[in-house]
């Protein structure tokens, strides 16, 4: 049994596991988010990539477990745990918090000398841009006011008072990491980011998202999809078919490698 068929951990959840896969893809929610958000990334891009979705602490079967609200302190926590997943090639697809803290992690992995295949930033300006932003500071109504602007949840959730008083402490606890994060100038990274945003976000302008491209040596666009700040959610297909194709091009040579060294 191999390293990726033993492994178990809070941290990573594989729906679809893809043990034969070249690369693993390891998916980071939104502020709010959970594991289970990334489910259909991993059905439809199995067998071809091992999709590893983070669970962050404080949600689902980790809420008895102490919330992070440091941004640094979470990036450094996953590159811990992702550490023992580098004998193969990871790329890095995060979701608006998730995109600021998949640029962290992929810092880290490549000051550890295993630097990340890839980057996919979704939903969020980028880490240079800073912008006051207090929404972990409003009330319990306010707060739930300004996550149903964005979109992306459930109208039952916001009518169920026992599943916001559960889930409210760990949206306010990811709100505050990501309104207190603080970019720390450095070099770009050297592995391709792709940035994929909503036409009609109203957290990301097309600035904000072209804004990207400093933060990395190698190749860079920009894929403007239909919708707002979860236009991932409608737009799953296509969003599930730019990760599909560019893993599959990083993939090619891999494969090259290794049938070479056979």
């Amino acid at each position: 049994m191999s390293l990726f068929d033993g492994r178990r951990s809070p941290w990573t959840q594989r729906y679809r596991p893809a043990p034969g896969a070249p690369i693993s893809l390891v998916c980071l929610p939104h502020a709010g988010g959970s594991a289970p958000f990334f489910k259909g990334v991993a059905e439809a891009l199995n067998p071809d990539t091992d999709v590893l979705a983070v669970q962050y602490p404080g949600r689902l079967e980790r809420r008895n477990e102490p919330l992070i609200t440091s941004l640094t302190e979470l990036a450094e926590r996953v590159v811990d745990e992702l550490l023992p997943w580098t004998d193969r090639p990871l790329a890095l697809f995060g979701h608006s918090l998730g995109s600021v803290l998949g640029f962290e992690v992929a810092r880290r992995l490549t000051d550890k000398g295993r630097p990340p295949i890839a980057l996919f930033a979704s939903g969020r300006r980028a880490p240079w841009i800073q912008r006051p932003d207090f929404s972990h500071q409003l009330d319990g109504q306010g707060l739930l006011r300004a996550v149903a602007e964005l979109g992306g949840t459930d109208p039952h959730f916001l009518d169920d008072e026992d599943l916001i008083r559960l889930a409210l402490p760990a949206i306010r606890a990811d709100y505050r990491a990501v309104e207190t994060y603080r970019y720390e100038p450095g070099p770009p990274l050297g592995c391709p980011v792709t940035v994929l945003t909503g036409r009609d976000d109203p957290k990301v302008s097309a600035d904000d998202a072209d804004a990207w491209r400093v933060h990395t040596a190698a190749a860079f666009d920009v894929i403007t999809l239909p919708g707002g700040h979860f236009y991932l959610v409608d737009q799953h297909t296509a969003v599930t078919g730019v990760l599909a194709d560019r893993l599959a091009d990083l993939a090619g040579p891999l494969r090259r490698s290794s049938a070479a060294a056979e």
